[in-house]
């Protein structure tokens, strides 16, 4: 399939891609109607790039079942307002099998999620992407790099034998490393998605990013919005007027190595009563004392 066909889906990676959350019921269970409502806000905010089951959505923390169903409750919700791109990950065939899932739903793309292995191979990448890659031809496929070990010559690898990846969700934390390693892999050739979010958004940009990743897009999706129209404009002083108003609810979620990432967001949300603050371990929820630092932030968003 040519690149042309990829038209949509690398315009959609061209922009906030939305990592929602995935809201859990008192018995700990997927909150199916509050899902819903919180992908309609986003949907109504603007927003037009949903991942279901990204690491906001507390990929690794679901059952497969869990994953399957919010898969599903997103393309449906979405209908034709958003370009789906749903996360797929784990063992192989399981990466296959949601792929497939996703492809028979209707959605255009998926993200793959770092292989989580202690022992990593830069061919051993390839073949990994290459497996789920084969298995959906028809879909736009998305690695998502965390690993800074890997060489940009090893994605024009895939690339060569995938024509369908056509973008990457890349976030290592240095944007030197991702200009040195979009160029070695082709700064035109694929859709370059800074997958740290907005604090990392107009560095990546100014290297060649063209979209970012969000997960503070479900508390504040004008916020990110914001943002983007002022990098895709050449705005920096703008975009980092915006990162300044973020800086310290993304420190929030920053610290302690991402331990509070999910939570810091789920926790806002809980503040402005759209869904329950619980989180799965992993992940916990905040102390008492960092409850209304975050409350406080969310409503000087005034959204």
């Amino acid at each position: 399939m040519s690149s042309v066909a990829f038209e949509t889906q690398r315009a959609a990676l061209a922009d906030v891609v939305a990592i929602p959350v995935t809201p859990f019921a008192e018995d700990g269970s997927v909150a199916e109607d509050t899902h819903r409502a919180l992908l309609r806000r986003l949907l109504d905010g603007g927003i037009t790039t949903l991942t279901p089951n990204g690491n906001t959505g507390e990929f690794y923390a679901l059952t497969p079942q869990e994953r399957r169903l919010v898969t599903e409750l997103t393309i449906d919700e979405a209908g034709e307002r958003a370009v789906i791109l749903v996360g797929v990950g784990h063992d192989i065939p399981t990466a296959v099998a949601s792929a497939r899932h996703a492809r028979e739903l209707g959605a255009q793309m998926v993200m793959v999620h770092q292989p989580v292995h202690p022992y990593v191979s830069q061919a051993g990448w390839v073949d990994y992407h290459r497996a789920v890659a084969e298995a959906v031809p028809e879909l736009g496929v998305v690695p998502y790099i965390r690993n800074a070990q890997l060489t940009g010559a090893r994605l024009a690898e895939l690339a060569d034998s995938c024509p369908n990846v056509i973008g990457v969700k890349y976030a290592v934390p240095d944007a030197a490393r991702f200009a040195a390693f979009a160029r070695d892999a082709g700064l035109e050739r694929f859709v370059w998605v800074a997958g740290l979010a907005e604090p990392y958004a107009p560095s990546y940009f100014s290297a060649g990013a063209t979209g970012f990743t969000s997960g503070l897009v479900n508390v504040a999706p004008a916020v990110s919005l914001n943002m983007i129209e002022a990098l895709r404009s050449g705005d920096y002083p703008a975009a980092m007027k915006v990162w300044e108003q973020i800086r310290r609810f993304e420190e929030l979620r920053a610290a302690g190595g991402s331990a509070d990432n999910v939570t810091v967001v789920k926790e806002a949300l809980a503040s402005l009563g759209l869904c329950r603050r619980e989180v799965r371990p992993p992940s916990r929820t905040l102390r008492e004392e960092q409850r209304a630092e975050v409350a406080a932030i969310a409503a000087g968003w005034s959204i």
